[in-house]
């Protein structure tokens, strides 16, 4: 019983954040995707993680996208979008991609936990996952959890978003997956 109880918790708790997320940024995230010439994802530890589910579907969708740190990573270049996913906003490797970012001239999307950051500050847009009120600790699920589950899910259904605007098949994403697996 304790199982379920547990599903429970982390599916309403999701669901919370996601209904305090701003309806309008699924439109405003397409619109900065479609209008870079590359992106560029990264973030740390589970962030990153849920960053390379995000740079995944998006290469799927026929996006040139890119994780900050692969060894085949190029350099970012001005009309790119560096896309960072950071709780706090406040992780120091991540400040100095986006100033360097920023001094070259690329656009910058923060997405966090926080409205209110030093990444915040240097971004030229900032989605807020949920409201800072929703973020106390929470039983069973420690640490970033929330944010990183959340942010999971708002990402997927970004994609979701933009693979029905734009009529892209499903057969044509599966032309782009790994073959050699």
């Amino acid at each position: 019983m304790w199982q379920k109880e547990n599903q429970r918790l982390v599916i309403d708790k999701i669901a919370e954040i996601l209904d305090a997320t701003d309806d309008t940024y699924a439109d405003k995230m397409t619109a900065m995707l479609d209008e870079a010439k590359r992106i560029f994802i990264s973030g740390a530890g589970r962030s990153k993680l849920v960053g390379n589910f995000f740079a995944m579907r998006l290469m799927h969708g026929g996006y040139d996208v890119s994780v900050v740190g692969e060894i085949t990573t190029p350099g970012i270049q001005k009309g790119d979008l560096l896309i960072i996913i950071s709780g706090s906003g406040e992780t120091e490797q991540l400040i100095a991609f986006t100033k360097r970012a920023r001094d070259i001239g690329a656009k910058i999307v923060l997405i966090s936990a926080k409205s209110d950051s030093t990444i915040g500050d240097l971004a030229d847009a900032v989605f807020q996952i949920g409201t800072s009120e929703l973020y106390g600790k929470v039983k069973g699920m420690p640490m970033g959890t929330v944010f990183e589950l959340s942010t999971l899910c708002f990402l997927e259904a970004l994609i979701s978003h933009i693979i029905w605007e734009k009529g892209i098949p499903e057969e044509e994403m599966k032309t782009r997956h790994a073959n050699l697996e």
